[in-house]
């Protein structure tokens, strides 16, 4: 991705081309100068977490801005002392000797010795100092650029004017109370983009749902027009090797404009927009569904048959979800219909379904696994089983003409809930409720949505109108 930019194009003869270098350079002038950054203060931006997705983050702006090291710096937030087995040892020798041009920069800057010690098992590697070279460990089949990786958070972020939040939701809060320590100096609060899908749910005083930006909200005190969420239809993997792909930054009009520019490069879009913890929950949403999905491919061998109708019943339970959630959510089908489709084709939640259905994973490994990371899925299904069973959120059933839970009319939730969470029902029960021969027609639950007033504004905590 070096040198990637936007060339200006234009018919006036007169307009001039500027050259991808100059583009980039500009870019940075330009966030820097809102930012209000001196000529001699470089701006910093900080990844903190290195799955796969915050890592290629972080690798594409080093490839794009990094050559700009006194106008800014780029560096990344993982914790240390994460060895690597010598079965991953050995994988990461086969990538790094299949691609010459990594070959030969591990050559050239005197680490190709470590892989080959590592491969004979003469070595114990760690994942930061793969990091350095440029191989996450959650994604080692695809090389990234090499990176400067800081294992200190208090080095790493107290000095920060745009921090990206590449960690799970379910370990946002944490780290982000921890870090709250060494920013209680600060006279301005930095920037933060959040990249995580997922929620949390919380009861009391109502029920509602708790977002990664509210987490980071709450852990430092930093204002929500400071925090923006950037999600969209992406594999990391994919988007490093320049497949075309399309994300939203969603936040205040302030900073998601600017940031939107800066981060758009050639092959990857970014848009914005003002509607931050709906597209967030959307992001947490479409995971619960995927890790069904999942268990219905590897149930039925892939039959294409009962994944679309797997999918008919999912996405309505969806668009009934969006619709308790959202005023207006037929402005969210699109994105969320493309972000559940990229993730049932080749997400690690599905994929975390299928293991589990094969019996090649089982729920006593917990939902943080080698090579792939936190599967947040697990943790979405039992936010979203918890809000949506209150009785207070109760909707009218169509038939029995009575109030019930939300969560009655998602059947797919409810035994997801009973696999994953009280693991009461075997992955094959899957099937069991998809071929109910009790279940209503997905369209009837569309109906519902669609001409009831089911909206619940203080979900996402907003008030009444």
């Amino acid at each position: 991705m070096v040198g990637t930019s936007e060339v200006v194009n234009s018919n006036d003869s007169n307009m001039p081309i500027l050259h991808p270098h100059v583009a980039l350079e500009e870019k940075v002038d330009e966030l820097r100068r809102l930012m209000g950054k001196a000529d001699n203060d470089p701006l910093r931006i900080v990844g903190v977490g290195a799955g796969a997705w915050g890592s290629v983050f972080a690798a594409m702006l080093q490839d794009s801005y990094g050559h700009f090291r006194e106008k800014v710096q780029i560096r990344i937030w993982r914790r240390p002392g994460r060895s690597v087995d010598r079965d991953t040892a050995k994988q990461l020798f086969e990538v790094i000797n299949s691609r010459e041009d990594v070959l030969r920069r591990l050559i050239r800057r005197c680490a190709y010795l470590k892989y080959v010690e590592a491969r004979l098992g003469d070595r114990t590697l760690h994942a930061d100092e793969l990091l350095k070279d440029g191989f996450c460990l959650n994604m080692i089949d695809t090389p990234l650029c090499p990176l400067k990786v800081v294992t200190n958070l208090q080095e790493a972020v107290w000095d920060a004017d745009i921090v990206v939040n590449g960690l799970p939701s379910t370990e946002t809060r944490e780290v982000f109370e921890e870090i709250s320590r060494y920013w209680k100096e600060r006279i301005t609060p930095p920037v933060i983009i959040s990249l995580a899908k997922g929620v949390e749910a919380e009861l009391k005083p109502e029920p509602r749902i708790v977002t990664p930006t509210q987490m980071i909200n709450r852990a430092t005190g930093v204002p929500m027009e400071n925090i923006l969420y950037l999600g969209g239809p992406n594999i990391a993997s994919e988007i490093y090797n320049k497949e075309y792909a399309n994300a939203r930054i969603c936040g205040a009009e302030k900073w998601r404009r600017p940031l939107a520019k800066f981060l758009r490069q050639p092959h990857f879009i970014v848009w914005d927009n003002g509607d931050l913890l709906t597209h967030e929950v959307m992001g947490g949403l479409k995971n619960v569904y995927a890790i069904g999905a999942g268990m219905v491919a590897a149930l039925t061998n892939e039959s294409a048959t009962s994944k679309s109708v797997y999918f008919a019943h999912c996405t309505s339970e969806m668009i009934f979800i969006t619709h308790l959630l959202a005023e207006e959510p037929e402005k969210l089908a699109g994105p969320l219909l493309a972000d559940t489709y990229v993730t049932l084709l080749k997400g690690r939640n599905a994929w975390y379904g299928q293991k589990l259905a094969k019996g090649e994973l089982n729920l006593e490994m917990g939902d943080s696994i080698q090579g792939k990371g936190m599967i947040q899925g697990v943790s979405a299904v039992k936010a979203f089983y918890e809000l949506l069973c209150q009785s207070s959120l109760s909707v009218l059933h169509p038939e029995e003409n009575q109030p019930v839970a939300p969560v009655e009319l998602c059947p797919i939730l409810k035994m997801l809930y009973k696999i994953l969470i009280t693991r009461e029902c075997p992955c094959q029960a899957i099937l069991q409720a998809l071929r109910d021969e009790t279940m209503h027609d997905p369209r009837d639950r569309i109906e519902i949505a669609q001409t009831h007033a089911v909206y619940r504004p203080s979900l996402l905590g907003h008030q009444p109108r």
